[in-house]
């Protein structure tokens, strides 16, 4: 599988990254997905200290630990559980981001993060503390980069016009094409796309057209825009996924596209569709089926 800068880092990332999130709780489970990625070559592996409370970043650390020098792992940070573990409030501060790496690298059982993302972020944040205490954190070797992950593109622009930050994720799929508007400042400022959502919630799949025709509607698209789409897709000389993974990273931003499975046998359907070669023809038209919408909310 190739890989691509991350930023103007010394990071490489694998073209499909593997989003923890999606893991069975079951660790014998989550250690077969993962190991049919890294036989496939993926290396980034990307979790969060919210998901699961904790149990996520064990899983993934368990998985991983003998494998970490081969392997790029990232985590976030800035939501924080409170006493009950049954709901979290948004917390930026040195404090707790300090307190919360630390959890992060027990629970993930290594002594350094490759990637460490602000996994959210409000105008109300105190920017320069964060910064501060990210690259404080690089200095200590604990993390080796920092991004962030959001759909805000106003806390997004402050965050890269002031900072470091090599990597911001964000959905983007064929059938949300939001963040493109935002590219040249991603690219500006030398960081890289992390995109989730790649596939739409499988709608971006051969199983999407049932998937359209249970669904009332998906962002702007109503559902019988969504379901003419698809039919609209399916009519084009490749595999509907293959398009969708192979539209996103024909775009340089694009780091890595962060692909979450819960079987062995999704991740490698997943992979099999990245491997199909897809002509520049099928996705200059995919692009012309759908939708160039914008962010309403958040501007800068």
């Amino acid at each position: 599988m190739k890989k691509r800068q991350l930023g103007n880092s010394e990071i490489y990332v694998s073209e499909i990254g593997l989003g923890c999130m999606s893991l069975p709780a079951e660790q014998a489970e989550a250690d077969n997905i993962i190991q049919v990625a890294l036989d496939n070559g993926i290396n980034y592996f990307d979790t969060a200290d919210l998901y699961d409370n904790g149990e996520n970043e064990k899983i993934v650390g368990n998985a991983l630990k003998n494998n970490r020098q081969n392997i790029i792992l990232a985590t976030k940070v800035g939501n924080r559980f409170n006493s009950f573990g049954d709901g979290w409030s948004w917390d930026p501060s040195k404090e707790w981001i300090t307190d919360a790496v630390h959890a992060s690298l027990k629970r993930l059982q290594t002594d350094y993060i490759d990637v460490y993302q602000l996994h959210g972020g409000t105008m109300e944040d105190d920017v320069d503390e964060v910064i501060d205490t990210m690259e404080s954190l690089q200095k200590e070797g604990l993390i080796r980069e920092y991004g962030i992950s959001s759909i805000r593109p106003n806390v997004i622009e402050r965050l890269l016009r002031k900072s470091n930050a090599v990597s911001v994720m964000m959905q983007y799929s064929l059938l949300d094409r939001r963040p493109e508007e935002w590219f040249p400042l991603l690219e500006d400022h030398q960081a890289s796309l992390f995109s989730r959502g790649t596939v739409a919630k499988g709608l971006l799949t051969a199983d999407g057209l049932n998937r359209a025709n249970k669904t009332k509607e998906y962002l702007s698209y109503t559902q019988k825009e969504l379901v003419d789409t698809i039919e609209k897709f399916h009519a084009l000389e490749a595999p509907i996924a293959s398009i969708a993974l192979q539209y996103v990273l024909q775009r340089k931003v694009t780091g890595s596209m962060i692909i979450g499975a819960s079987s062995s046998e999704q991740l490698l359907e997943s992979i099999e569709a990245y491997k199909q070669h897809v002509p520049e023809n099928i996705l200059l038209k995919a692009a012309e089926i759908t939708k160039q919408d914008a962010y309403m909310e958040h501007r800068v």
